[in-house]
């Protein structure tokens, strides 16, 4: 396949793009073995494109090429580095109309979640360009007469990352951008669902961005063919993983057996607790964001509504008035606030943790069928912790609603889970909600909120079974360098032999 020039081409970044080629070695090339993949909007289930199935013989060829070019990268000026991602920021803000209908098209992402995604994303890129010149090390005195101590950061090497489907342009850019910036290269791996958002338009972006040949390459491909080798490849020194606890726990063990550093964001049970003395409006606004922004397919999204007792009936009887609301569509639809599901085992899994729960006693207030892919907003009431769409991480527009009776119930509620990820907690009392904020186990806590909040520049990351390390700010630079130290012997030393 012959080399593109995204410069030029207007139609570069749109869904109908040309999108049938790996990005290996600053060139658009087929798989391996020829074969395709074809990518559906969920939204219609019509075939919008072909990606390339990557073969594990493409996986290699990506990191050898990363390997290769890493050791110039590093080299580079952090102004330089800096700069390109400032151009991939701008790539952005200038082309947002058209990325925004392709994350619509692809990954079923209705605008107020698209827009979301963008901004965030350009916060974090302005934040990520400033990485090179905070890769700072120390110095100190040493025990040894006429000795020094240096300590300095320096970029770990190939960094794999492996994205997800739900938010695949952002997930990627924030393990992406800062290796860049911090002097890696990087073999990327998108998930099969969002190839293009998540891959094959991050390269493009790079490419424009004139970053060189090699730093950045993407390999598309089925996770059961080619995500073992990507994760367990020995030119790589450590991989950000976001997705499933269970697959996190696979690809975990694989870098581990190549000494790679694992950065995992994993799955959530997230507990949006709502105590007695909460403004039920204010508490109610929140959780039908927090659960039905991207019909509640994201790792931070409200999994479970814990209730006070005394205002449980309040809560749910306005909460159902919202949810029934909220419009019900096509993504491209600029009203549509829940859009499609994305695909067919998603859907089913949703659907099948409603039924189980009405099985056990809960009541379906609102919901529980679906369209196609369009599961509607689904609200159920007298729920319990153990039941199906409250134990589960059900990944839908699914709100669970569980009564509770004190505060110390409350946290037990929301520890009663393997998940630590996100949580949020309402009281017109801010040192109570803080007080319960403290105990509940998780990695990021919102207060008079909801779960879905992320900042470039505090750390994001869970507990227990939602991961290990962190993203953003100086919590990324240091799980993508690693530390050197160096001593210098200014004078002769007096050896005991």
């Amino acid at each position: 396949m012959t080399r593109q020039s995204p410069q030029t081409a207007p139609t570069a970044f749109t869904i109908d793009a040309d999108w049938n080629g790996l990005y290996i070695d600053g060139e658009w090339r087929a798989a391996a073995g020829g074969e395709t993949i074809s990518v559906e909007n969920p939204a219609t289930r019509e075939v919008v494109s072909e990606v390339p199935a990557g073969t594990e013989a493409d996986v290699d060829a990506a990191y050898e090429t990363a390997a290769r070019a890493q050791e110039a990268w590093q080299d580079v000026l952090p102004q330089e580095r800096g700069d390109i991602v400032r151009e991939v920021q701008h790539l952005i803000e200038t082309h947002h109309e058209e990325l925004t209908e392709l994350l619509a098209i692809e990954s079923g992402s209705a605008r107020p979640k698209a827009s979301r995604e963008f901004t965030s994303t350009g916060e974090m890129m302005h934040d990520v360009a400033t990485y090179p010149f905070r890769m700072t090390g120390s110095h100190s005195q040493s025990k040894v007469a006429g000795k020094e101590n240096i300590v300095k950061r320096e970029p770990v090497g190939v960094v794999s990352v492996i994205s997800p489907w739900n938010f695949p342009f952002q997930l990627s850019l924030r393990a992406v951008a800062p290796a860049i910036a911090l002097g890696n290269s990087v073999v990327l791996k998108p998930a099969t669902e969002t190839p293009i958002s998540g891959g094959l338009l991050i390269a493009r972006l790079f490419e424009a961005a004139g970053l060189p040949d090699g730093v950045l390459n993407v390999v598309t491909g089925h996770g059961s063919e080619i995500g073992d080798r990507v994760a367990s490849h020995p030119e790589m020194a450590a991989v950000a993983f976001t997705g499933s606890t269970s697959v996190g726990q696979r690809v975990a063990r694989n870098a581990a057996g190549v000494f790679a550093l694992p950065a995992m964001e994993l799955g959530g049970n997230n507990p949006h607790v709502v105590l007695d003395d909460a403004d039920v409006e204010r508490a109610v606004d929140a959780g039908i964001f927090g659960s039905f922004m991207h019909q509640g397919q994201i790792c931070i999204s409200i999994n479970r509504h814990l209730v006070h007792e005394s205002i449980y009936d309040e809560y749910v009887d306005r909460f159902v008035e919202r949810a029934a609301e909220l419009p019900v569509g096509d993504p491209l639809d600029e009203e549509t606030v829940v859009g499609p599901i994305i695909n067919e085992s998603e859907r089913d899994d949703i659907l099948a943790y409603v039924e189980q729960s009405v099985e056990q006693g809960a009541t379906l207030e609102l919901g529980g069928s679906a369209d196609g892919l369009l599961v509607e907003p689904t609200v159920l009431s007298d729920m319990r912790n153990d039941m199906a769409a409250a134990c589960n991480e059900h990944f839908g527009p699914v709100a669970p609603i569980v009564p509770f009776g004190d505060d110390d119930e409350a946290v037990a509620l929301a520890n009663d889970t393997e998940y630590g990820l996100s949580a949020s907690v309402h009281s017109e009392r801010i040192s109570r909600a803080r007080d319960v904020a403290d105990r509940i186990d998780a990695g990021m806590v919102h207060v008079n909120d909801q779960p879905l909040n992320n900042e470039p520049h505090v750390p994001f990351g869970g507990t227990k079974a939602s991961g290990m390390g962190r993203y953003n700010g100086e919590w990324i630079i240091e799980e993508l360098t690693e530390t050197k130290w160096t001593s210098i012997q200014h004078q002769p030393r007096d050896y005991p032999f």
